[in-house]
């Protein structure tokens, strides 16, 4: 169905001929078309009606287009409208663009040239309307914030993030690279009562370990070369909000000192200081490493992984979300064509079942930049796997001919087989399973029992 099929047009014009004319014609074109006579009955229709593009002369009785385009704008401001005259002038055409027009057309202008600007404003109300639509129903049903997921662990991490937020304690996120450390992050903070305040980020492993302890605490000037003044560090920017810490596994045994006395005393001292700062913050520090195994192995602070470790949230990797990568897949391929001009609007098959069976070493921010590399380079209406780069078309190969399975195989299939596949791996471990799949044993629990396995 196209665009065309279901508009609804108002046409006003006070002219009878002109608006019988543009009615025949438009709805030649499969439009739906009604007319008016002057603005206030417009106004009457538009109120009773959700019309998509209103045409309107200029110079009518009673009101004229540009007072009927300034209130249609105050009820109805979605509706497009494109305004017509015979007395066209520049700066008629900037007042009707200022006060919200579509477009403006002059007369006598050719048939073909306003089927063409009510075309285009048809399909970008549509587009904008299907774009809005899909964010609601992302936002209402499988998202928080930015983060999105309709799989169970996801339902469980969202769930967590609400209890979190409206809680102070120290949150540490356990994930790989690319599954939304920082997302989840600020989903916590601008859920809770810190939500007006500063949201400070630290990525520990891109600030060189001689310049971190100056970033996080400050310095007075002199404290050392290239110290010209005194300097506020990040914990004393973050005072009343929250700081993050990303891959904090990588800070040194003397920060570590100091970012433990941090959290026991809620204060920091400059470097080359004497006096301490009192600061009130949230700290949510992340990981790509589990820290139980970088104390053991003496690399991180016991005392400060306790500390840390208030409120753990474990972010699955993707490759264990596969009931999300179709709803990730279409959100991102939604949001990399509003506004732009290509054909792609849906996904193959084809390519659908090469992402559900790909790996993700590079999770969700992977699949992202791959869907707006597809929209980038593909010229045709849907994603096709000839659209998607050649790692992921050799692997969905490669996994077809490995696993040899069937047509009818479903996401449920290949998930309890993993979850199988894991738990003979760790011996029946279960806690050692559950930080292979990225989900706690609360759901790995849950699973076991939903799929009827025995270990």
């Amino acid at each position: 169905m196209s665009d065309s099929d279901t508009a609804r047009i108002l046409v006003v014009d006070d002219e009878e001929r002109m608006r019988n004319l543009l009615k025949k014609v438009l709805e030649k074109q499969g439009f739906s078309v009604n007319t008016a006579s002057n603005g206030i009955e417009a106004m009457e229709r538009v109120e009773d009606d959700p019309f998509d593009v209103i045409i309107a002369d200029v110079r009518m009785p009673n009101m004229n287009g540009m007072e009927l385009l300034k209130m249609v704008k105050e009820v109805r401001p979605r509706i497009s409208m494109i305004i017509m005259t015979a007395f066209g002038s520049i700066d008629s055409a900037v007042e009707a663009m200022k006060h919200g027009a579509y477009d403006y057309i002059t007369k006598p202008f050719k048939m073909s040239e306003l089927s063409i600007i009510v075309k285009k404003a048809v399909q970008e109300k549509r587009l904008h309307e299907e774009v809005t639509s899909l964010r609601e129903e992302v936002r209402g049903k499988y998202r928080f914030d930015n983060l999105i997921g309709k799989s169970e662990v996801m339902q469980d991490v969202f769930d967590l993030i609400r209890r979190v937020s409206r809680r102070s304690g120290t949150v540490l996120i356990y994930g790989r690279s690319g599954t939304g450390k920082e997302l989840v992050a600020k989903a916590v903070h601008y859920n809770s009562p810190r939500k007006d305040n500063a949201f400070v980020t630290v990525n520990c492993s891109a600030i060189p370990e001689t310049l971190l302890e100056s970033e996080l605490f400050g310095h007075v000037k002199g404290s050392f070369t290239g110290a010209i003044a005194t300097r506020k560090g990040l914990f004393e920017e973050a005072n009343g909000g929250t700081i993050f810490l990303d891959e904090i596994s990588n800070i040194s045994s003397a920060t570590q000192v100091k970012l433990l006395r941090v959290l026991q005393e809620r204060e920091v001292r400059r470097v080359g200081g004497t006096e301490n700062i009192k600061i009130d913050i949230r700290l949510i520090a992340a990981t790509n490493q589990y820290l139980e195994d970088t104390v053991k192995k003496g690399e991180f602070r016991e005392d400060l992984f306790y500390r840390l470790n208030v409120i753990a949230i474990n972010l699955p990797e993707l490759k264990y979300r596969l009931d999300d990568i179709p709803l990730l897949a279409n959100y991102f391929l939604k949001k990399y064509t509003q506004g732009e001009n290509g054909e792609i609007s849906s996904i193959s098959k084809e390519a659908m079942n090469l992402l559900l069976n790909y790996d993700w070493p590079g999770n969700v921010r992977e699949l992202e930049n791959i869907i707006e590399r597809a929209i980038a380079l593909g010229n045709h209406e849907e994603l096709l796997v000839e659209d998607l780069p050649e790692n992921i078309r050799k692997s969905g190969k490669a996994f077809s001919s490995k696993n040899n399975l069937p047509d009818d195989v479903t996401i449920k299939d290949l998930e309890r087989e993993y979850i199988a596949k894991i738990l003979r791996k760790t011996k029946g471990h279960k806690i050692n399973a559950a930080k292979i799949l990225g989900i706690d044993r609360r759901t790995l629990y849950r699973k076991m029992i939903k799929y009827n396995m025995e270990y």
